[in-house]
């Protein structure tokens, strides 16, 4: 029983994550974007009204084009847990979605947390870098 209340207390909660189809529209129109060696990083910095909630949304799209149902949720889970343990990182109220290359799948998960967190911190520079201007 205790094992089902630690797996359910290191998930995602709803707060974090980016869930509508409009949020992800907004982000993709009105955000700028920044390219990592194996994925695509979208980020648009959250209103003030609309940042009631701290740090970062995320969230995550992967294509039909990198291959099977399998495939692609393989990947969604390696980003996932990436995004997770990198989510403490990034404090600032920004909206980021992930579009990862077909290279996550095999990349070693160290390299690809590592870039998943260098991903979210350049999106709270840039984001917190075009507020001031």
């Amino acid at each position: 029983m205790s094992s089902k209340i630690s797996a359910a207390s290191s998930q995602f909660p709803k707060s974090k994550r980016l869930l509508k189809h409009a949020d992800f529209q907004r982000v993709y129109q009105n955000g700028r974007r920044q390219f990592t060696g194996n994925m695509t990083v979208f980020f648009l910095r959250r209103a003030v009204e609309a940042a009631s909630t701290q740090g970062a949304r995320v969230g995550l799209t992967v294509g039909k084009v990198l291959g099977g149902a399998v495939e692609r949720n393989r990947i969604k889970r390696r980003m996932r847990e990436a995004v997770r343990l990198a989510g403490p990182l990034c404090e600032e109220a920004v909206d980021v979605v992930f579009n990862p290359r077909k290279s996550v799948l095999t990349m070693p998960f160290a390299e690809l947390s590592a870039e998943v967190a260098r991903g979210l911190r350049l999106a709270a520079q840039r984001a917190r870098g075009t507020e001031a201007k």
